[in-house]
């Protein structure tokens, strides 16, 4: 079992505040899943707009911080850290269903597997709960790409 704290994954993701969406990372094993940690705290950028009278995260959020959690896998398995001149983009999103909102208070645990992977490019199969009801799930297609 590999645990990353804050510091180690600033160091894998080139996300920053306000858009890094994974707080810690419970369990890594390279090659074949990840489960990870997003706070969710009525301070997020997002809630005073989403919405004023009942704040929910948005759903393109959620999917971004599995993405992003699914982003250290892929850099864990291929032994890779991203640089400069690394970027992970998205490549697709199948089958995308939310359960449950998430709102201020709520820890998301996310549950990602690498479904399969070739030539830079990944298909994972993504899950998020809270307190163990399902919030969302969808499969996640992303590219990693040199910058020349």
């Amino acid at each position: 079992m590999t645990t990353i704290d804050i510091h180690e994954i600033l160091k894998k993701l080139p996300h920053r505040y306000p858009f890094l969406l994974v707080d810690r990372i419970l369990d890594l094993q390279k090659g074949v899943s990840i489960k990870a940690v997003k706070n969710v705290t009525i301070n997020e950028p997002f809630f005073p707009g989403h919405f004023p009278h009942r704040p929910v995260m948005p759903g393109v959020l959620m999917l971004e911080a599995l993405a992003q959690a699914a982003a250290v896998l892929s850099f864990e398995t291929a032994g890779q850290e991203p640089d400069e001149k690394t970027v992970y983009y998205f490549a697709g999103i199948d089958n995308a269903r939310f359960k449950r909102p998430v709102e201020p208070g709520d820890q998301m645990i996310m549950d990602v597997s690498l479904l399969r992977a070739k030539a830079g490019i990944y298909k994972y199969a993504a899950r998020a709960s809270v307190d163990g009801v399902l919030a969302v799930e969808a499969e996640l297609m992303c590219a990693t790409r040199r910058l020349p």
